[in-house]
């Protein structure tokens, strides 16, 4: 029987990218663990295993263990479809995205548009999770969830159409290719498309971390004041899928700034380009991500949106404008 090798090709990968979603939320928890500790002079997980190392296998069992409980009054249809919907964009989104010119299992030329697409789900899922807990604090932080990816999406993705003005593609191998030969010709200090390109990276940084919910802007847990947030009324797994996501998005995030901004699998030299580059910066960017966690407490709903109306927004507009001038002049 003649089998494809294309499907052979595409179930290898979707294989790949399941487990290195898995490992990635597994051993990502780790790191965050022992990053708080070692912030907060604690010393982490150390007793499973050398290092603590075998301590996310621990508790993925103890998850799997646990009985999955569907609290009576919900939606049962929408509380247990809300983590599938959280997690499957997210596996969905490590589809187009190259991690070296060779290492990428669809190199779709929307790919930039597909991996916004699929992200745009996952406030659907924690929409779903909330409204059909009927939790009034799972409720309440749904709107939170809803009106703060309103209010950075705008800023976020107005920054990537600058981006996608100065590379002419949205195919995102061709946007890496655009930047090789070493960091200056990455689009972090591309000064010739715009001055503004370093306040760009910050502005899509920090949208980064409010999309994927993470603090100082985590208004979708904030367990201090709303107990859980959109996870309340879930046990078990379904509260491991949910955060499984997050951190899943936590790595789309940091691979799509490696890309736009960091030159993706290229050599900051210019001397052998290659995935290994793109790891280090990758995973750069979320030690990064964890670091700010464990600095700076959560900001208060207000500020959140004010930030992004007043400060985020009108900058990347005049971003923006102030590229397509320049490329229009020069």
């Amino acid at each position: 029987m003649y089998v494809d090798p294309e499907i052979i090709r595409l179930l290898a990968f979707l294989v790949g990218v399941i487990a290195f979603a898995a490992l990635n939320a597994a051993y990502l928890v780790w790191l965050e663990r022992k990053e708080a500790a070692h912030i907060q002079r604690r010393i982490g997980p150390k007793e499973v295993g050398p290092f603590g190392l075998l301590q996310p296998l621990v508790d993925g069992i103890k998850l799997m263990t646990k009985q999955l409980i569907v609290p009576a009054g919900v939606d049962p249809v929408l509380f247990k479809i809300a983590p599938i919907l959280v997690m499957v964009p997210a596996i969905m989104s490590f589809v187009t995205i190259p991690f070296s010119d060779t290492l990428v299992a669809r190199n779709l030329d929307i790919g930039l548009l597909a991996i916004f697409a699929f992200a745009s789900v996952n406030v659907l899922g924690l929409l779903l999770g909330a409204w059909g807990s009927r939790n009034k604090y799972a409720v309440i932080s749904a709107a939170r969830v809803v009106s703060q990816n309103v209010a950075y999406e705008i800023p976020m993705l107005v920054t990537v159409v600058t981006l996608v003005m100065i590379s002419g593609t949205m195919n995102l191998s061709k946007i890496v290719g655009l930047q090789l030969g070493g960091f200056w010709n990455w689009n972090i200090f591309n000064l010739s498309a715009s001055p503004l390109m370093p306040i760009a990276f910050l502005i899509f940084f920090v949208c980064m971390l409010a999309e994927t919910n993470r603090a100082p802007f985590d208004m979708a847990e904030a367990e201090s004041e709303l107990v859980a947030g959109a996870f309340t009324e879930y046990s078990g797994m379904g509260f491991g899928v949910f955060f499984m996501g997050e951190y899943a998005n936590i790595v789309i995030g940091a691979s799509v700034a490696t890309i736009l901004f960091l030159g993706g699998w290229d050599c900051p030299f210019g001397l052998f380009p290659g995935v290994h580059w793109f790891l280090i910066k990758m995973y750069f960017l979320i030690f990064t991500v964890i670091w700010i966690r464990w600095t700076y407490p959560r900001t208060t709903f207000y500020g959140l949106l004010n930030l992004s109306w007043k400060i985020l927004i009108p900058i990347s507009f005049v971003n923006l404008i102030l590229t397509s001038a320049m490329l229009k002049v020069f």
